[in-house]
């Protein structure tokens, strides 16, 4: 093939990369036009339903509400 243009090039790299990737580079290309990032469907994330016990959901939720928000001007 003589000299693929720029645009052919990436395609033809996307394909040796995984879905993951591939993604990653999707939300790159959206993020420079400006454009939203999609997120996962909330069906994907139903996978993960009950991983975690109730007690440890509780402890996360506990550290994000006491410590998430709060700037200590001092470390900068």
């Amino acid at each position: 093939m003589e000299n693929p243009t720029t645009i052919q090039e990436i395609v033809q790299r996307l394909d040796k990369l995984t879905p993951v990737q591939q993604k990653q580079i999707l939300n790159s290309i959206l993020s420079f036009l400006g454009e939203p990032i999609r997120g996962i469907p909330g069906k994907e994330l139903l996978k993960f339903v009950g991983l975690f016990p109730p007690e440890d959901l509780e402890e996360i939720k506990r550290a994000i509400e006491e410590d998430c928000g709060q700037v200590d001007e001092s470390e900068w």
